[in-house]
């Protein structure tokens, strides 16, 4: 098994997750992207010491930058977990 801290790697604060987190207790975090479901539902449940009801993740392309030119590149590939915790659960942010 993994590091819990290699599977989430950051929480995503955007005003989407704002609205997820408000109306269905869910939140988003930033994943490691061959982590499956179980994994992150482990990882979320261990270091936030929360029980999860469900998790659903995205895969994310790269965006390609200074496309027109020689020097060309783009960022990374990155994978999106959304994670809804059970009623009377909540992850402290601050």
């Amino acid at each position: 098994m993994r590091d819990l801290y290699q599977v989430i790697k950051s929480i995503r604060l955007s005003e989407k997750a704002t609205y997820l987190l408000e109306e269905n207790n869910e939140y988003v975090f930033k994943v490691d992207r061959a982590a499956n479901k179980l994994e992150i539902k482990r990882a979320v449940e261990r270091l936030f010491k929360t029980e999860v009801a469900a998790v659903r993740t995205c895969n994310y392309r790269g965006k390609k930058k200074r496309e027109r030119r020689a020097d060309f590149g783009r960022t990374a590939h990155w994978k999106k977990a959304v994670v809804k915790l059970k009623d009377g659960e909540h992850i402290e942010l601050v």
